[in-house]
């Protein structure tokens, strides 16, 4: 990235225009934001997700929130993972069989079930291009991003009999976390810049 700040890159937002400035008097705000990124993104070490993993998670999340700069964005990082080609194409059917509006799903049975929701149960379908990690890993991110009360012992099991450890689930779940946020901080300095706000 080079330094260059990514919400402000999603937002479309030049060095020096005014939401630029309203951003920057909150230093704090937008370097833990950048470091989260490089965190998630930029690590010294991978651990047990890999970049491809990361890049194909966040491309996923991003096109599930129907923000397509975000999208692009985590596309371009992925194809700097290495060929990417077929990863790609797989994702954006994954990504048009896993829209869908939410929040939904079920509460455990008593006072809060009349607030229960029925929605999409996603299965991602190209598994030979995606392989079991993957695969699992964008149907454990659809739920927490679409239906999270349905996060359970064995939505978990599911990652770990996929290959995935518990410091490798804690990561997909901080991607999904910091997706949310970044996407709609991107959004909502966009809506801002079309209406013109200035400090």
């Amino acid at each position: 990235m080079n330094g260059a700040d990514v919400i402000d890159t999603l937002a479309g937002l030049a060095p020096g225009s005014p939401l630029a400035a309203i951003r920057d008097r909150k230093p704090v705000t937008r370097d833990q934001a950048q470091a989260s990124y490089r965190a998630l993104f930029e690590p010294a070490e991978t651990g047990d997700v890999t970049l491809q993993e990361r890049f194909a998670v966040a491309t996923f999340i991003a096109g599930l929130h129907a923000q397509d700069e975000a999208a692009a964005f985590y596309t371009a990082g992925l194809a700097r993972t290495g060929p990417a080609d077929a990863l790609v194409g797989a994702l954006s059917a994954e990504i048009a069989n896993g829209r869908t509006t939410g929040p939904y799903g079920a509460y455990p049975k008593g006072p809060l079930t009349e607030e229960d929701v029925p929605g999409l149960l996603y299965t991602a379908t190209n598994r030979a291009v995606l392989g079991p990690r993957l695969g699992a890993a964008l149907e454990h991110v659809h739920m927490l991003v679409f239906h999270p009360r349905d996060a359970t012992p064995p939505a978990l099991q599911r990652l770990l009999d996929a290959g995935w450890s518990n410091a490798g689930i804690v990561t997909l779940s901080q991607l999904v976390a910091f997706l949310a946020f970044q996407i709609r901080a991107a959004a909502g300095l966009r809506v801002l810049a079309a209406m013109g706000t200035a400090p």
